[in-house]
């Protein structure tokens, strides 16, 4: 059912947990399915770059997984490169997902549009102090 890539990303996930100083959340959820993931980004506010990302997702192996390989594609980016992120791309990283299980990859993408949003929506409020 799943790939190896899938399984050993569900098993041993690199950026789970939440990050210290993180300036930008995004939590994102299928009411179907019941897959929730929040997303955390430590971004530098003078440059734009995604200095580190993290998770913590309730879901299945690949919705974890989804969410980790997101954090991975994104980090080192500038926030506009991150926003270009795809699920196919996600999908790629791991291989394939069950066409029933594509949904876990378009969550990890919006994941990452709902924390860009959120830190452009501070950053916003904060300019204009």
């Amino acid at each position: 059912m799943y790939t190896k890539k899938v399984i050993s990303r569900f098993e041993n996930p690199k950026n789970a947990g939440s990050i210290k100083g993180a300036n930008a959340t995004g939590t994102v959820g299928n009411p179907a399915c019941g897959d929730i993931m929040k997303l955390y980004l430590k971004i530098n506010e003078e440059t734009g770059v995604i200095e580190n990302a993290s998770f913590k997702t309730f879901g299945c192996a690949a919705a974890i997984a989804s969410t980790d390989v997101a954090c991975d594609l994104i980090k080192g980016k500038t926030i506009d490169d991150a926003l270009k992120v795809t699920n196919k791309q996600v999908v790629d990283v791991l291989g394939e997902l069950p066409p029933h299980k594509i949904h876990c990859s378009v969550l990890a993408e919006e994941a990452i549009e709902s924390a860009v949003n959120d830190y452009l929506k501070k950053k916003k409020k904060k300019d204009k102090k």
